[in-house]
């Protein structure tokens, strides 16, 4: 069974008449690695800084395990902050801003020694003891900033968009290195990141954000395959998010054509959203059984293609490994099991929670 650390209940937050959370409710386990997604302005980061105590809500209660610790300040908190900005010392070497925070809670010497060697192995940085810090790359810092933080032994530890300001090969590769770091220590990491790549490929559950609202919490693939809303089935990857009526279980009118899908349980005539991710769309020859367009469209990005198909005055997103030519009539097919109806906002307070 799954253990409670961090609870979040009814959080609500605001900087003037600007609502940055709304009643926000998140329940954080042990071990686990929790990623905030979200776009600027939705929330996540607000999120974070209550959870590490640098904001007050303005009404609702933080609970870890079982203790209420929404008045008590950052540095009297199990936790610990890796900010976008590293913020090291720059007039300390690599140890000592390790065991900065060590010497401030009067650690003796043998025991910051044994801290320092153990956090620099486990970010790969054996040696660097006495290395300027000014004079490491943007990762080497980054390690540094992780390092500082995990030997106070934090029970949560906080990534405030850590990878932000490095180049794509090194955010891969610091990815599996912090997904290592987490499963080693077994400290519950926090990640906020507007990266949904980052998102799905490091998080046990990912939190997708908007506006000030919790959108959807699920495992990668839950929210990249079930997406609860059209937001979130646009904001985790690309979609083709179509209206559509669904006509009754496991039949859904796209354009006016029916066609059989998985889902049930909506009501008959119901409209709704449809998506169909572009990987999942196959392109062939014209026939009276599909949609038929026109290629508008062919992007080369090495491995695969992005085909812009216009059809029934919509322009599809296809993703395929084999290229067209512009100009040329193509269907348009897809299996039922990769179609995903979702529901449609039912309020204005709905619609406006779902809008990017």
């Amino acid at each position: 069974m799954k253990r409670e650390t961090i609870r979040l209940e009814n959080i609500a937050k605001s900087f003037g008449k600007l609502t940055v959370l709304d009643e926000v409710e998140l329940t954080i386990y042990e071990s686990e690695f929790i990623t905030l997604l979200g776009p600027s302005g939705c929330g996540k980061t607000t999120m974070l800084r209550i959870i590490g105590g640098f904001e007050r809500p303005d009404s609702g209660r933080v609970i870890f395990n079982g203790r209420d610790i929404t008045e008590l300040p950052p540095n009297r908190r199990p936790i610990n902050t890796v900010f976008q900005k590293y913020s090291l010392f720059s007039h300390m070497n690599v140890e000592e801003n390790i065991a900065f925070g060590l010497r401030i809670a009067g650690k003796d010497e043998g025991y910051i020694r044994s801290k320092i060697n153990y956090a620099l192995k486990l970010v790969n940085l054996e040696g660097s003891e006495k290395y300027d810090v000014t004079k490491l790359s943007g990762g080497q810092q980054q390690r540094i900033a992780i390092a500082r933080a995990i030997v106070n032994e934090p029970k949560i530890l906080l990534l405030d968009e850590p990878l932000s300001a490095l180049d794509l090969k090194l955010r891969r590769n610091m990815r599996s290195e912090l997904v290592r770091i987490n499963r080693e220590t077994g400290i519950t990491f926090v990640f906020v990141t507007h990266d949904q790549e980052e998102a799905l490929s490091m998080s046990d559950r990912i939190v997708v954000m908007n506006q000030g609202y919790i959108q959807q919490i699920g495992t990668p693939e839950q929210v990249y395959n079930e997406p609860e809303n059209a937001f979130v089935a646009d904001f985790i990857g690309d979609s083709n998010i179509i209206d559509g009526i669904m006509v009754r279980d496991k039949l859904v009118k796209i354009f006016g054509r029916e066609h059989a899908c998985e889902d049930t349980g909506f009501p008959p005539e119901c409209p709704v959203d449809v998506q169909i991710r572009p990987e999942d769309i196959t392109l062939g020859e014209p026939s009276e059984d599909s949609f038929n367009g026109i290629v508008k469209k062919v992007v080369f990005w090495g491995m695969s293609y992005d085909i812009i198909v216009e059809a029934d005055g919509f322009e599809w997103l296809v993703q395929s490994i084999h290229g067209r030519e512009v100009g040329e009539e193509v269907s348009i097919t897809f299996d039922p099991y990769n179609i995903q109806i979702m529901s449609k906002p039912q309020s204005e307070d709905e619609e406006a929670a779902q809008d990017v």
